[in-house]
């Protein structure tokens, strides 16, 4: 086949057909948002080189599904139309989220898709005051737990399933968290990412970021991108964060053009697809809202502002809203380098190492414990080797376009 022929989206087979090693394990992949399906690829590691296993993939029914495609054609994957996969048995299944669980055949394992259990449910999702994504009508259905297991990152998450659906105690497990593992082992990797950026050791990186929905730093965007290209320093540079969700519910073009396009291309929109975490690292500056990408540049060092927060709709008891009560806040009227300037005078490491604490509880162990339980629920005997961490990718050079 010629390069003008190799297929640019993912294939849709039959797992069973023409298969060369057909007596293995049977893992099913779920796949509801390019989120979840980030979420999701830190674990597809902790199967590598197993014959015994074999993995596929389907996208769930969701309202921002746009992305998944991009995701599973990278990845190469074979994908099951959803009416299939929701027809197969299988001897694994995992999702990041929970559209459609209880259609699937198999032992479920569920995981977080974000960090730190910030934002309330949105109404509709569940119970008014649920925690989005922990509450019963998440772990639930019809009265039944539907997950084998829920793989939670942090001990502080069984205090909030004690409270908000005590039944799925006894199926939850306390795991840890691959972004934190990850994110913990590319610090000392920050010089190499920064050159990858294309910036100057005498350049200072702002890191712009925003989650999606009502109350993002989104919503603020039009005031403060021509503050970014006429108030920051000559040797600060600034780049733009958008969550996936933004861009799956208006498009790209939509955002390219509100963003990109109406600060006259010349700061960088990072596009939906890459790896948020490098970039994180090599931040001189965070200016974010209630997303987790906020909260995990506690980990950093990096002086943080909080551009947007809705403190009515988000949990008060959360990480999120320990670091919204830490960090300076952004204000409309004094200059943004002044502003910045005060953040890094007022950073205090220990404070936002214990905030940066309370996404994991597992540090660095995120990939033993999660494989021990895949395997115990396969019923299969682990590799026999430590499953490690795996480096984060470079990132690609800043310009005008999409990095």
């Amino acid at each position: 086949m010629s390069s003008a022929q190799t297929p640019s989206r993912p294939v849709h087979r039959d797992p069973g057909q023409w298969a060369t090693v057909p007596d293995c394990k049977k893992v099913l992949v779920v796949i509801h948002t390019l989120v979840y399906g980030k979420r999701i690829k830190d674990l597809l590691v902790l199967f590598r080189a197993d014959l015994r296993v074999s993995v596929v993939f389907t996208v769930a029914p969701h309202a921002f599904n746009d992305g998944t495609e991009r995701v599973l054609a990278e990845l190469g994957g074979t994908v099951l139309p959803w009416e299939r996969a929701v027809a197969t048995d299988f001897d694994l299944i995992l999702a990041a989220g929970s559209q459609g669980m209880e259609q699937l055949r198999g032992p479920l394992v569920r995981l977080p898709h974000g960090a730190g259990n910030i934002k309330m449910s949105r109404r509709g999702d569940a119970p008014e005051g649920s925690i989005g994504g922990i509450g019963r009508g998440y772990l639930t259905w019809d009265g039944k737990v539907v997950p084998r297991a829920f793989a939670v990152a942090h001990r502080e998450d069984l205090d909030t399933l004690a409270r908000s659906c005590p039944e799925a105690l006894p199926i939850t497990e306390v795991v840890g968290d691959a972004s934190y593992d990850r994110l913990a082992a590319g610090l000392p990797h920050r010089a190499a990412y920064r050159r990858a950026l294309g910036l100057g050791e005498d350049e200072r990186f702002v890191l712009v970021c925003s989650t999606w929905g009502l109350g993002s730093a989104f919503h603020r965007l039009d005031s403060l991108l021509p503050r970014l290209l006429t108030e920051l320093p000559e040797n600060c540079r600034a780049a733009l964060l958008v969550h996936p969700n933004v861009w799956s519910g208006h498009g790209g073009w939509q955002v390219r053009s509100w963003l990109a396009d109406g600060a006259g291309g010349r700061l960088p929109l990072l596009a939906p697809e890459s790896d948020w975490r490098p970039l994180l690292i090599a931040a001189d500056y965070i200016l974010g809202d209630h997303g987790s990408v906020t909260l995990y540049g506690t980990m950093t060092g990096a002086p943080i502002l909080i551009s947007q927060y809705p403190f009515r709709t988000v949990n008060q008891s959360s990480p999120g809203a320990q670091l919204a009560r830490t960090a300076p806040s952004l204000s409309p009227t004094r200059p943004l380098a002044e502003q910045l300037a005060y953040a890094a005078e007022q950073y205090r490491p220990e404070e936002y190492a214990a905030i940066a604490a309370r996404i994991s509880s597992e540090p660095g162990a995120f990939n033993p414990n999660m494989r021990r339980l895949l395997y115990r629920i396969l019923e299969l005997g682990e590799p026999a080797h430590r499953p490690e961490t795996e480096p984060l990718e470079p990132p690609k050079r800043l310009d005008s376009k999409e990095a």
